[in-house]
Order: C-alpha cells, then structure tokens, then sequence
C-alpha cells in the first residue's frame, strides 16, 4: 500500500490539464500518445477541446531510487457545470495537483476546486503550466498561488503539457509529498463506487476505490444504499482499456463487473461490501447534488417515450449530476422534466441523447425551482411555470440566489457592474488580488444567470473574466407567470416565470421572435402574451392566401366576389380545425432573446 498514489488534477478550463495529462502517461510509458488529450474519449469532449467526464487511469512510474510505484490518476473537468464531477474525483484521492495557466494567472474555477480540496484533507502541489509561451508570466502567477495557498515558491513546479518540460518534477512531487492511502486492509470491504458506465454485453461497470479490505472476483458483494447483492464476475484496474487482476486492496482503484442490467441498481456515492463479512456502516462524505436548471425534455414521437426513458437512466450512469421526473404537457405530450447543473450541462446531455442513443427531443425553455408560500403559511416547491397555484392563493414566492464570485482585471469592472446589476444582482464585495486582478462577488437571483449570463460576461470582458457560483438559499421576490398564447390556446412549454419589472419587454420580445419563426399558414395566427387574464402583446402571424380570382379575366365582378367568399368560409372553417406547430427552434429562440 505504500507504494501508491492516488491523486487528480484540478484546474479552470483551458488550462492545459489533459495535454498534461498526456506528457504524464507518456513519461510512464501506460501508453503511447498517438493524438492530443488521450483521456478525452468522447467526440463530445474532442470537438469542443473541454472535458466533460473524469477519466481514471492507472500509470507504473519507475522512481529513480529503484522502487515502482502505482499511481492512479484522475483528469477532472475544469468547467464549472461539471464541478459535480470533480467532487466525485476528490473523494477517492489523497493529493491534487493544482494546474494554473502561466498566461492566464488563478481563475475563478481553480480557486472553487482548491477549496473543495482543502475541505477534503487533499495534499495540494501546485503546477503552473504553459511556461514556454511568450506571454507567460511565471513570476506574476507564483505570488497570485502563494497569496492562495501560503506555500512557498520552492513548492511550485513550472511545467509545459507541450514540450514536457517539468513531467520528471511533477512525478517526484507525487511520490514524495502525496501520502499512501491509509485503510485496513484485513477490514471488512469497503469501496466507494465514484463513477459507473454502462456497456450494452456486459452490463454497469461500476469504478470504485477500495478504502478498507480486499475484493476478489468470485466474491459475492453487496452495494449497501441499494441493499442488492451480486456475484463480482470480474475485477481489474484501468489503463485506457480495462486489465482484469486476481485480487485489488485497500487504496486500489479499479472496476467491477457484476452484470447488472438495471441502470437504476448502482448510485455514485454507494459502498461495496462482502456478503460474506459485510462492513457495517457505509462510507460518509460523498454529498447529494443540487441541480441549478431545470427544463422539460419530450421525445419527437409520442411512442419514443419508453425508449427516452432508458436512455435517461443509461446516461444518469454516466453522469450522476443529471436528475430527471415523469411530466406531460398539453403541447408536447409526455417527457420527463430533468435538472442540469447548468446550461452546458444541458446542451451536452442534448447532445450526447442525439449520438449515443438516437433520440430525438424537444428542450422547453429552462427554469429554476421556486418555493411557493400559499395563504395558509404552507410550502410548495414548483420546478415548472405551469405547476404554479392560482395567483389568488399565493401569499408570496421565494426564488433562488447565488453567491458569484467574478475575477477579471481592472479594465473590465465597469461593464461587468452593469451587467450584474442590470440582473438585480447586489454587490458584496470587491478586493484586488495581485497587480490589476480584481474579485467581484455578488448576490444574484438564479434565475437571471441561468440563460444568458455567462456568455455575455465572456463578450464583454473579451474572454477575461472567470465565473463560478454557490447556493445562497431563498429570498422573496415579485414573480408572475408569463403565458404564451396561439390562437388563445396556452402552449405550456413555452410558459416562463420572469420578475414582473421584466415581464412586459419580456413577453413583446417572445412574441416578436415567434412570429419570425412560426411557420405561416392558411389562417391568421394571433400570437399573445399574457399575465393572468391580461394580456401584455400581440403579434400577428399572416395567412397564406392562393389567389383565386386569378383565372377571372374578365366579366362581372360578382364573379369575384363569389369566389372571394368561399375562400373565406373555408378558411374560417380550417382556422377552427387547424393547430399550430411550434418548431424546435422556436423553443431555443427564447434563450437568445437577450442576444439581440
């Protein structure tokens, strides 16, 4: 067990952590780098440069002093919808490498995963990366970590993931300042299960990391939180692919395959035992997440929905952080009504639907949750605009805040005020780091960040300013629910709760976009917004309209009039038959409204 180490790598985004990544599994010789971030096994992941998943591996590294030493490496993403991912990390290691762009300085992200590091007892070695750039500033970043963290400057390893320069450094650092694993390995088994897969010949693969006791293949294990039992098949650790062994032990990490079909059976978080001698308590620490976002997802074909289902509960194996509920709606049939960590989070969950499982769906505009408070003093926590009680028994509505904590330099700080408060968000406090960097934190209603924010923050402060955000519980605020009428019928998907300075531009913007995108037909479509029985705005959609009285080239006019009257009896007649479409785009029109 000494000779172990378990550590991850945490990091802001575009910070260089999985071409890091890469020079380490190179310098160990695990496998040979034949494109960039190997770890990034997603097309996903590949095409945007991001990472989206925690990839574990396992790496051989001869020291010099003559004794091999297992590490077992964890590459987390640095985006902050994915930090869920990077706490699962945290709880099965001992030490983190804490990555920093010598170009880009301590960005918010890093210093939200320090934290969670330092909350976990994590050995923390800190690596400034990118040093061969021509803009770095090695020096600048070095005082930027001490004020941090208080090591010292000899602590700090200057790095390049391109050239490899430091790879040597940062292995040595591990071995040295980052403790074995402790645990009892003649204890009763107990593993933390940190991530699962499922793999359509051999089931869910759950990966673990064994804190106490020793696993076997031909065990018989059971999973604690769900009570279930099962036959461990086939046991082993990860190298890209997976390498059955005979036997893991305490402060190993590897993979269990027990053919479990059911995606629902294995919870991130769960503590493997033995049937035979069970621990008798789970594994604490591991915290429940909180989606921020919530939006309705409904499959294209009504009979898709069984199939929908599934491919939830298959992705929910990958990607603990998803949560999802049965709902219907008038306008779109049955879905489910899922929460995401945020609006990325969001668009890769639509997305990797659409690739690795072929569904087709419909997104309905995203929303927070909020705590209703009826006359009688009694709670109600509502996800969705159309869940909301009549505003005659509502006494008041709470909505969620956030703590965002903002760091860029001087130059920004004018505009990003603007755009703070331009989204009642109150200013905390603002204090300068090093040089010209500046944190700004603010106390801001979720739901204004939740579609638009972070990009214009990137717009204005031209890529510059870092974002990251903390629950900051509920406040009381004048919400109203806005609906969107066609034809005076309500299309549900397209209800949204908006504050009510906001609600009036709000909702003549939606109806403007619409009649842009919906398409026209044989009938006029009156396009209404409305709070309540107001209604706010109106736009019109125009009819299609054949000209008849072309083929009259002559004669009476009551020739024309004859036959302009029966085209309007039928088109009275098909505008009380017709419906209206609402197309996809229409949808994702109003999460761009503020782009205009």
């Amino acid at each position: 067990m000494k000779h172990i180490r378990n550590f991850c790598i945490i990091a802001h985004i575009d910070h260089g952590k999985s071409t890091l990544a890469d020079r380490l599994l190179e310098r160990t010789n695990t496998i040979q780098v034949t494109e960039g971030q190997m770890l990034d096994d997603m097309d996903l992941e590949r095409e945007r440069g991001i990472t989206i998943k925690s990839h574990a591996i396992q790496m051989e590294y001869h020291h010099p002093d003559g004794d091999t030493y297992t590490l077992n490496l964890i590459d987390t993403p640095g985006h902050v919808d994915f930090s869920y991912e990077v706490s699962r990390s945290i709880a099965a290691c001992e030490g983190a490498l804490l990555v920093v762009d010598a170009t880009q300085g301590v960005q918010a992200q890093t210093i939200s995963n320090l934290y969670m590091a330092i909350d976990n007892d994590l050995e923390i070695i800190p690596v400034i990366n990118k040093c061969d750039m021509p803009n770095a500033m090695p020096e600048e970043v070095a005082d930027e970590i001490i004020d941090l963290i208080g090591c010292d400057r000899d602590d700090i390893i200057l790095a390049s993931g391109k050239t490899g320069q430091g790879v040597d450094d940062i292995l040595q650092a591990v071995v040295q300042r980052i403790p074995a694993p402790v645990g009892d390995q003649d204890a009763p088994l107990q593993a933390l299960i940190f991530d699962s897969v499922f793999n359509s010949f051999r089931g869910i693969i759950a990966y673990f990391k064994i804190v106490n006791g020793t696993m076997r293949p031909g065990q018989k294990v059971r999973f604690i939180n769900t009570k279930k039992e099962y036959q461990a098949e086939e046991i082993g650790v990860l190298k890209m692919d997976m390498h059955p062994r005979k036997e893991l032990r305490t402060g190993d990490v590897g993979y269990i395959i027990t053919g479990i079909k059911n995606a629902t059976e294995v919870k991130v978080g769960d503590t493997i035992t033995t049937v035979a001698a069970p621990a008798t308590a789970a594994i604490d620490g591991f915290q429940e997440v909180k989606p921020m976002v919530f939006a309705g997802v409904y499959p294209i074909e009504a009979e898709d929905y069984e199939n929908l289902r599934a491919s939830l509960e298959k992705l929910r194996l990958n990607d603990a952080s998803l949560t999802f509920q049965h709902e219907s709606s008038a306008a779109l049939g049955f879905g489910f009504r899922c929460g995401f960590l945020g609006l990325l989070h969001m668009e890769i969950v639509q997305e990797r639907l659409d690739r690795e499982f072929n569904m087709d769906v419909i997104t309905t505009v995203p929303n927070v949750s909020y705590m209703i408070y009826d006359k009688h003093g009694e709670a109600q926590e509502v996800h969705n605009p159309s869940g909301m009680p009549d505003p005659t028994l509502i006494e008041h509505v709470e909505e969620p805040y956030i703590r965002a904590t903002i760091i860029t330099t001087a130059a920004y700080i004018g505009p990003i005020m603007t755009l703070c408060l331009g989204k009642r968000g109150e200013l905390v406090k603002q204090e300068f780091i090093a040089g010209n960097r500046v944190e700004i934190q603010f106390l801001m209603p979720l739901g204004e960040i939740v579609i638009d924010f972070y990009d214009k923050l990137k717009s204005i402060s031209r890529g510059y300013a870092s974002f990251d955000y903390h629950p900051a519980g509920f406040r009381p605020s004048k919400l109203v629910r806005l609906d969107i009428l066609l034809n005076g019928e309500s299309v549900d998907a397209l209800s949204t709760l908006t504050h009510v300075d906001n609600s009036v531009t709000l909702g003549r913007r939606m109806c403007e976009r619409l009649k842009e995108l919906l398409p026209r037909q044989q009938f006029d479509i009156a396009i209404q917004a409305a709070i309540g029985g107001k209604i706010i705005a109106r736009e019109t959609v125009k009819q299609v309209r054949k000209d008849v009285t072309a083929k009259c080239y002559g004669g009476d006019v009551s020739r024309k009039r004859k036959l302009l009257e029966k085209q309007k009896r039928g088109k009275k007649r098909m505008k009380q038959i017709g419906n209206v479409q609402v197309p996809q785009k229409a949808f994702l029109a109003v999460l761009k409204l503020d782009g205009d």
